[in-house]
């Protein structure tokens, strides 16, 4: 319960600062405590989601045209740590964050133009 309450203070006082910053304007469907960075557009029908109180599993695609992932990695790894995510590194192409029981990776599917693909699950 006080993990949970945690959590949940951590996820507020990100969105506030979030907010202050304007660095997004809205958060990917299915991950509304991921943002999408400003010149971004999310990909509606590739989005996959599913899973429950304990465990889920949500991928999304972004596309920008006139964005690098240089940028991308520049701004969720400064946004995201403030939502409660803590940045792992690079594997290969791929950044990858923990929180609680759960990893998020972000991954360059395409280059021109740029396709991202974010996806949350729980960790093993």
């Amino acid at each position: 319960m006080i993990k949970t309450y945690k959590y949940f203070l951590t996820l507020i006082f990100g969105m506030a600062v979030l907010s202050a910053n304007v660095k997004a304007s809205t958060f990917i469907d299915g991950l509304e405590d991921v943002p999408i960075m400003k010149g971004f557009t999310q990909i509606q029908n590739d989005n996959i989601s599913f899973g429950n109180e304990e465990s889920r599993f949500v991928e999304a695609y972004l596309t920008g045209s006139k964005v690098g992932f240089k940028a991308v990695e520049k701004f969720y790894t400064g946004t995201l740590p403030q939502l409660g995510w803590t940045y792992q590194g690079k594997r290969g192409n791929t950044l990858v964050f923990y929180r609680e029981k759960e990893s998020l990776e972000i991954v360059p599917e395409k280059i021109k133009p740029l396709i991202v693909r974010i996806t949350v699950k729980n960790r093993v």
